[in-house]
């Protein structure tokens, strides 16, 4: 889900190393009150003014995040086990546009999004609609300026790279590029994962196909013209793939991002060492995902505070731990503050080559693939 303009290298950075009311509250109301519209965790009294509002919230929502999802699972255990805040996760294998069409459909809801975890067009989207609330976390400076809102609005957590995951058990010859994966009689069942109008991960997906078939970031026709081939040829599967399709045999090959592919398939009972991940070789493309906070959160301290632990050491550890590069890797490789056997375990990653589109790029993007990819590629997920 990543769309963004970026600056930092993700491989050099690898290299390198509802509110609760006066009642429920008591003497605390005020102190709810403002973190509830804190634009930071100062705006609010501090961390512990913070942690006291959050706590007597109770609750957090949050919305398209597979436990398997960048360790999701274990991260959201571990800010339940540190503040014995309960966090409802809803429609775990939705889209970034599912979390968008939440805020919006079950505002006023108790069940409605806090927080969302988007592709940052999507959260670009959202901050024009006037869904997001502006907060700068406490390592705000160690998030670089062109992955971030400098209001606040919306700032990158993780990324990594468009793979090529593939069971070796069942497909002879591996495919290591787009190139490979057009032809004919190979067995292949390549899936993406979701449709690219509305998910960041399918688009990201097309948009390195563009590069790899004489288009670019600027062209990402090309990738369009690239998967209705691949549907003509037999090989596309129309299905929302992950580690489900692998193992009931529905795809034996995915288009999807280097950490997923890492945690969440390679992980699968049996499949450590049968499940082959590369970067294309005609195609080395990257991005990250973006955190917000909705404007309508029910719990508004709650959500601000699980940013704040996100972004903490401990939590950007957490996201390292599920083999994704956490946003302020660079900062905490130089502080050494990032686990260094979570480090080495980071899949391999290109050094040169690597392309990174910019927001207008992304837009653009996903305007072509909008108007063209219903029909291109009428089977399409």
């Amino acid at each position: 889900m990543r769309f963004n303009k970026i600056k930092l290298s993700l491989a050099g950075a690898m290299v390198s190393t509802a509110l609760v009311g006066a009642a429920s509250l008591g003497g605390t109301a005020s102190a709810a009150t403002s973190c509830a519209t804190a634009t930071s965790a100062a705006a609010c009294g501090g961390m512990a003014a913070l942690i006291k509002a959050a706590k007597a919230e109770g609750s957090l929502n949050v919305i398209a995040l597979p436990a398997n999802w960048a360790n999701y699972g274990a991260i959201i255990a571990a800010f339940h086990k540190k503040y014995g805040i309960t966090v409802n996760s809803y429609n775990p294998n939705g889209s970034s546009q599912d979390e968008i069409n939440a805020i919006i459909a079950d505002k006023g809801r108790s069940s409605a999004p806090d927080v969302i975890d988007v592709g940052t067009n999507f959260a670009i989207t959202a901050k024009g609609q006037h869904l997001l609330s502006p907060y700068k976390v406490a390592t705000w400076n160690a998030i670089p300026a062109a992955l971030k809102d400098p209001a606040g609005y919306w700032f990158d957590d993780y990324g990594g790279f468009v793979a090529i995951g593939c069971n070796s058990a069942v497909v002879k010859a591996c495919p290591t590029s787009f190139a490979q994966m057009l032809q004919k009689g190979k067995g292949y069942k390549i899936g993406i994962n979701n449709n690219p109008t509305a998910s960041a991960s399918a688009l990201a997906a097309v948009m390195a196909a563009a590069i790899a078939n004489h288009g670019s970031l600027n062209n990402v026709k090309a990738g369009v013209n690239y998967f209705a081939q691949m549907n003509k040829n037999g090989n596309f599967v129309a299905t929302v793939a992950g580690p489900s399709t692998v193992q009931s045999g529905a795809t034996n090959i995915v288009i999807w991002w280097d950490y997923l592919q890492a945690g969440s398939i390679s992980s699968l009972p049996g499949y450590a060492k049968k499940w082959k991940v590369v970067i294309p070789r005609d195609a080395a493309m990257a991005e990250y995902y973006t955190q917000a906070i909705s404007s309508s959160a029910p719990h508004p301290a709650a959500a601000r505070l699980w940013e704040e632990f996100l972004y903490s050491t401990q939590g950007q550890n957490l996201w390292l731990a599920g083999k994704a590069r956490p946003v302020e890797l660079a900062y905490m490789t130089a502080h050494h503050t990032a686990t260094p056997k979570l480090l080495a375990a980071l899949p391999p990653a290109p050094t040169k080559g690597i392309q990174y589109p910019t927001q207008a790029q992304i837009t653009k993007a996903e305007a072509v693939v909008s108007a063209t990819w219903p029909t291109a590629v009428t089977s399409g997920p």
